[in-house]
């Protein structure tokens, strides 16, 4: 398994609307892709959003990083949504559950 934690902070002036349209389509692009496992987005009271995506491989997440679509919407993140973000990955996830 690999994990990808994706923590940013959003531009005061961004566009809502444009954000949302380009999140529901990274949304659907990447439950298409082979390898996705699952995501969860938070936001905190003090704007930072943390997204975390789960993939059965490197291979798989790093395919997606490449997806054209995908790379096209993180260009607009960096030049229109974003003041800042951080990217953290994890490879061989260790998993513990309870119960």
């Amino acid at each position: 398994m690999y994990m990808n934690v994706f923590r940013s902070r959003k531009r005061p002036d961004y566009d809502p609307a444009a954000y949302a349209a380009d999140a529901a389509r990274m949304d659907e692009l990447a439950r298409a892709q082979p390898g996705f496992i699952d995501y969860k987005s938070f936001a905190a009271p003090d704007g930072e959003t943390v997204t975390i995506s789960l993939w059965e491989s490197v291979e798989a997440a790093k395919a997606w990083g490449r997806h054209a679509e995908h790379l096209a919407a993180q260009g607009r993140g960096r030049r229109d949504y974003y003041t800042e973000y951080t990217v953290y990955t994890s490879h061989d996830t260790q998993v513990t559950r309870f119960p």
